[in-house]
């Protein structure tokens, strides 16, 4: 499977999309919380790891 940018958002989201809905469906917080502190910090979070990922990958394809 290549990894271009259209999948690579597609999944992205997917995966922020699954985290927030289980945090609202599960009675943990409310929904006010996850939606104005958890997936904002999900976000950026994802979007250090992906910068960092794809870093690696590239350094990686250079040996």
């Amino acid at each position: 499977m290549e990894f271009n940018l259209p999948t690579t958002a597609g999944v992205f989201l997917l995966v922020i999309a699954i985290g927030v809905g289980g945090l609202i469906a599960a009675p943990m917080m409310t929904m006010n919380t996850v939606l104005m502190m958890v997936a904002p910090s999900m976000i950026v979070f994802g979007l250090l790891m992906l910068a960092i990922g794809v870093k690696h990958g590239e350094h990686r394809a250079q040996h």
